[in-house]
């Protein structure tokens, strides 16, 4: 039997609470083409921040139409040439890297950060991918530096309304909920 993710977890939660359709996106199927993503070098912790993914796309193709007042028929992935429409008052669950960045951290209404350190990310890399589990090994800087410009540029844990502790994902714990 697998183990549920935080994102498994939040997904049936969320249909549950509100009994409403869930629309779940993940910003990894808005991934830069390779030449884009690598354009900095195969191993830049500045390519990984700033050019992983398409946010013009992720804009156009699904926060533009699934805002209120917006067209509702959005495309599933950046590649997608099928459009599909958001049942009325569906739930839009985002999940990924980098989201609390300066230019998107105002369009969400609720956010969630996961929390985790380094050393258990590469642990859980090097089991789904076979990358290095020591995150300071040089092959991991692209990762981890990465996520240090991020980290330093947008803090996500002070932007986000709740803060879950993800190092056990059999036992996510809430750390901080922000005030509203």
């Amino acid at each position: 039997m697998s183990t549920a993710t935080a994102f498994e977890i939040l997904t049936t939660e969320i249909s549950a609470l509100r009994g409403s359709p869930l629309i779940a996106i993940h910003v990894d199927d808005f991934l830069n083409p390779s030449e884009i993503r690598h354009r900095r070098g195969r191993q830049s912790p500045e390519g990984f921040w700033l050019d992983s993914y398409d946010y013009d796309a992720l804009e156009r193709h699904i926060l533009d139409p699934l805002t209120p007042g917006g067209s509702r028929e959005y495309r599933q992935r950046r590649d997608s040439d099928a459009y599909l429409v958001a049942a009325d008052g569906a739930i839009v669950l985002i999940e990924g890297l980098f989201l609390h960045r300066d230019e998107l951290a105002s369009r969400w209404g609720y956010s969630i950060f996961l929390d985790v350190p380094f050393g258990i990310t590469a642990q859980r890399m090097n089991l789904r991918d076979g990358t290095n589990a020591d995150p300071g090994h040089p092959s991991m800087n692209r990762y981890v530096g990465g996520q240090r410009l991020y980290f330093a540029a947008a803090k996500p844990w002070t932007r986000a309304d709740c803060v879950i502790d993800n190092s056990d994902p059999k036992l996510p714990r809430i750390t901080t909920h922000a005030a509203r």
